[in-house]
């Protein structure tokens, strides 16, 4: 493929997606604040390290960044020595971090000056769906620029969804969040309930996965079975789910909403990371319940 890629942000997610890229032929200049995980990357074919954010989006056409949240995203994009200062027209930059929408179109707006578009990819999945090439992106920012990055969003995943314009996929993506969110708190309480009661979970979750009612999800279908193992090994770390929920009730605060049971969730989700538990997979919810019984 003739266009060439910078990764910013070489962790759970960035990680396997340089490789996705790399694999099938997508020349990819990587850089990471920490310099091990930059290093896990350059062993791949493919990849070059670059020495700082400046050469890497001085040599690339399309830069990507996966990052944490919204402090780091402006630190790299909008510091000096950042993505933005090197930019030229006709770049672009895809930012698959969660963050606020009003980040993404801060940044969106110094790029445009410069000619380079700011898109958000927020991406729905995890670990097993970067590392399969699953990933559903949903995108924001202007649909020409994502005419130009979507051969290489085919490489990445199964799904793209236009949302509008630059900070539209964020919103998008955190509301989606407060769904997955209430659904795993949900989905330990109903599972704590089973065992405290002496109900057959094996029973419960055939009932659940193939009787046809709406309690199914497909949450309950993968995670359960984990749960019930005591296996919290992180595909999607609580302080991620946390995080992404506060910015939706941020967002629901922003414009008068009340959202009590976000808010109920976002509590659940604090006293999961006030426990210890923020990076056990989000799942991991669960042992709070276990906790409760002990008491």
């Amino acid at each position: 493929m003739s266009i060439s890629v910078g990764f910013i942000g070489i962790g759970a997610m960035g990680l396997p997606m340089t490789a996705m890229l790399a694999k099938n032929g997508v020349p990819v200049t990587v850089w990471d604040a920490n310099a091990s995980q930059s290093a896990r990357a350059a062993i791949l074919t493919g990849v070059t390290v670059a020495g700082n954010i400046k050469q890497l989006v001085a040599t690339t056409d399309v830069i990507f960044t996966c990052l944490p949240n919204d402090q780091i995203v402006e630190s790299v994009y909008l510091n000096a020595g950042g993505i933005v200062e090197m930019l030229s027209e006709g770049k672009v930059t895809v930012d698959c971090s969660t963050v606020s929408s009003k980040v993404t179109q801060s940044v969106a707006a110094v790029a445009l000056k410069k000619g380079a578009h700011h898109m958000d990819a927020s991406m729905l999945g995890s670990v097993p769906q970067a590392e399969s090439g699953e990933i559903g992106f949903v995108v924001g920012g202007d649909a020409a620029a994502l005419e130009q990055i979507q051969p290489l969003l085919d490489l990445l995943g199964r799904f793209t969804k236009h949302a509008g314009p630059a900070g539209s996929a964020n919103r998008i993506k955190m509301i989606h969040q407060t769904l997955v969110a209430a659904n795993a708190v949900a989905v330990a309480e109903a599972m704590s309930l089973c065992e405290a009661s002496d109900t057959d979970l094996d029973c419960f979750y055939d009932v659940v996965c193939n009787g046809g009612g709406f309690a199914y999800s497909r949450y309950f279908e993968k995670r359960m079975p984990r749960m019930r193992e005591g296996d919290f090994s992180p595909l999607f770390m609580l302080d991620l789910m946390a995080k992404d929920s506060k910015l939706a009730q941020d967002l629901a605060r922003d414009v008068g909403m009340n959202a009590p049971l976000l808010d109920q969730v976002v509590a659940r989700l604090q006293d999961g990371q006030a426990k210890g538990l923020g990076a056990e997979d989000f799942s991991a919810v669960a042992r709070l319940y276990q906790a409760d019984k002990s008491v």
